[in-house]
């Protein structure tokens, strides 16, 4: 069998040292990071080395053999589900979408402190009960100051209340601004994934696995699908296309970043939500304009009774105000003063239309916050479930990689006995067989 060396054992048995230590290694690598966010369990993936092809030397078959060589390491694989990925990513935008809406419509039922002592609604009937009095005593001063300060509290809550929602709308307009802007989470993402297109392209191009690279993108990418929908194509040579919010333009196209970018009308995700509820027509400025048309419906209710002088001046929730003194207050349209027709007509309105309209809007605002909460709650038990799926895949299990480790650890001490033993049998050859006949 001339052409074969008496070393090719020895070959044989490092290939077999060095595949098992690599194994080792990565096996070794899933350990350390077995608790590191968005890491994805790695594999040594382990194949024949080419076979040694040995010329016919057979008088009864006539024909060649193919001689082993051993085993090699030809990849290291990230073990990653790319269609639980997809899930992944979608549900996240949907959830956040629901978290965001569901945080800032509790800070507007906050705001409205319903039912409470200093809530609209105490107010109102405060307001109400104080011309009822009144019409038990029309000529009483003191009647009357408590009559202008009921009215005073309750545009004092309006105008609050007004407030605490153009501060809501405003701070939700400003996050929207800071998330998109200049230096902001979108453009941090975008930048930081573009240049990983570049040194994963690189790796590839050079026949290297970058795999660690590759989390840390798929990690980002996870991150740009909190703030709205994301969409990736993947070329094959490591630079993802990615277009963001139902943008017209990708956001990164390979090693680039289109800045500023472009956002469609429906995001989803966390800017979608920053985005229905703090535009002119958002949620927000629908509830505002709700509480507009109640408090002009007060001040044009009171105000068509009280017809001597205007007892409230404005005409929205942010400018209606009190005009009226214990001087210039009416109680009567007969023009004696114990007539109490005025004060009655006011007093009676108690649980009309504007209380009616008032107890709408709050039920309106709480339903639209338990159904936020509600879709919040679903939507984050998919994703956590996704979520669990992708780790099942993707998560490193240390009881599956101590058994690797352990059988690894004994091929690589299988193939350090046979270089051992091959290395004994080749020292009693050349050093230990003598000459014959001498």
């Amino acid at each position: 069998m001339s052409g074969i060396s008496s070393f090719m054992g020895l070959q044989t048995a490092l290939r077999g040292l060095l595949a098992s230590q690599e194994a080792i290694d990565t096996t070794g690598h899933n350990i350390a990071n077995a608790n590191t966010p968005g890491y994805s369990r790695q594999q040594a993936n382990l194949t024949e080395s080419y076979a040694l092809t040995i010329p016919a030397y057979s008088n009864v078959t006539g024909g060649g053999v193919q001689l082993g060589t051993g085993v090699d390491v030809t990849t290291i694989n990230r073990i990653r589900n790319t269609f639980l990925d997809i899930q992944y990513r979608a549900q996240n935008t949907t959830s956040n979408y629901a978290s965001t809406q569901a945080n800032i419509l509790d800070q507007v039922q906050t705001g409205l402190a319903e039912p409470s002592d200093h809530g609209l609604q105490s107010q109102l009937s405060a307001f109400w009960s104080a011309w009822s009095d009144l019409a038990n005593a029309p000529t009483s001063v003191a009647a009357k100051q408590t009559v202008i300060d009921a009215a005073n509290s309750l545009v004092q809550t309006f105008n609050s209340i007004d407030q605490q929602l153009s501060t809501i709308q405003t701070q939700t307009a400003t996050q929207y601004a800071t998330l998109t802007g200049a230096g902001g989470q979108l453009q941090n993402d975008a930048n930081q994934i573009a240049a990983l297109n570049g040194s994963i392209s690189q790796a590839l191009a050079a026949g290297q696995q970058p795999n660690d690279l590759m989390d840390k993108r798929d990690a980002l990418i996870d991150d740009l699908s909190s703030l709205g929908s994301v969409s990736v194509v993947d070329p094959g040579n490591g630079l993802l296309q990615i277009t963001f919010g139902g943008g017209s333009t990708p956001l990164v196209s390979g090693t680039t970043v289109n800045w500023p970018p472009s956002i469609g009308t429906s995001p989803g995700g966390e800017l979608g939500a920053l985005t229905n509820l703090s535009g002119a027509t958002g949620q927000i400025a629908s509830y505002r304009s709700t509480l507009d048309n109640i408090a002009n419906q007060l001040v044009t209710s009171v105000n068509a009774i009280h017809a001597a002088t205007p007892f409230f001046s404005g005409t929205t929730a942010g400018t209606i105000a009190v005009a009226a003194t214990t001087a210039t207050i009416q109680t009567t349209t007969t023009g004696n003063p114990g007539a109490n027709d005025v004060a009655q007509a006011i007093a009676g309105l108690a649980g009309g239309a504007i209380d009616q309209a008032y107890s709408a809007f709050i039920s309106g605002v709480g339903s639209d916050v338990q159904s936020t909460q509600s879709t919040q709650t679903t939507s984050q038990a998919v994703l956590d479930s996704i979520d669990n799926q992708r780790k099942s895949v993707s998560g490193v299990s240390l009881d599956e990689e101590m058994t690797n480790l352990v059988s690894f650890q004994r091929a690589y001490q299988a193939s350090a006995r046979m270089m051992t033993t091959i290395d004994s049998m080749l020292d009693t050859l050349i050093n230990h067989t003598g000459t014959v006949g001498l």
